[in-house]
């Protein structure tokens, strides 16, 4: 691909940056490999698919994008379980390198807020 005439750098015809940001789009596409094969940096690419992306909207979703419904629920002081199941029931989560162990008389609280922290 031949670059314009303009001084201090490359300018590349619209229609070819859009054809190649939309291909970096895709999934599974190496935006480095694109970029090589057309011997142009890479960086140039991202900055045409960033470019793209928000001339499209930031809510767009990729056609390949697999969406699972999520239904939230009102917050509920009460469990499913009663209390005295739970008791010997301990629960482990693992966070990264963390791992927190609740028992049932954990505050919610401050179980919120450690793990809020833990996502930090």
């Amino acid at each position: 691909m031949e670059s314009g005439g303009r001084r201090g750098g490359p300018n590349y015809p619209t229609e070819f940056k859009q054809r190649l940001a939309q291909a970096a789009c895709e999934p599974g596409v190496s935006v480095s490999k694109l970029a090589q094969a057309h011997d142009i940096n890479a960086n140039m690419v991202f900055k045409w698919r960033r470019e793209l992306r928000a001339s499209q909207g930031a809510m767009t979703v990729p056609a390949s994008a697999n969406l699972l419904p999520v239904v939230v629920q009102p917050e509920s002081s009460q469990t499913s379980l009663p209390t005295a199941v739970l008791r010997g029931c301990p629960i482990e989560i693992v966070i990264g390198d963390a791992t927190v162990r609740v028992s049932a008389d954990t505050n919610a609280a401050l179980l919120r807020m450690v793990l809020q922290n833990l996502r930090a």
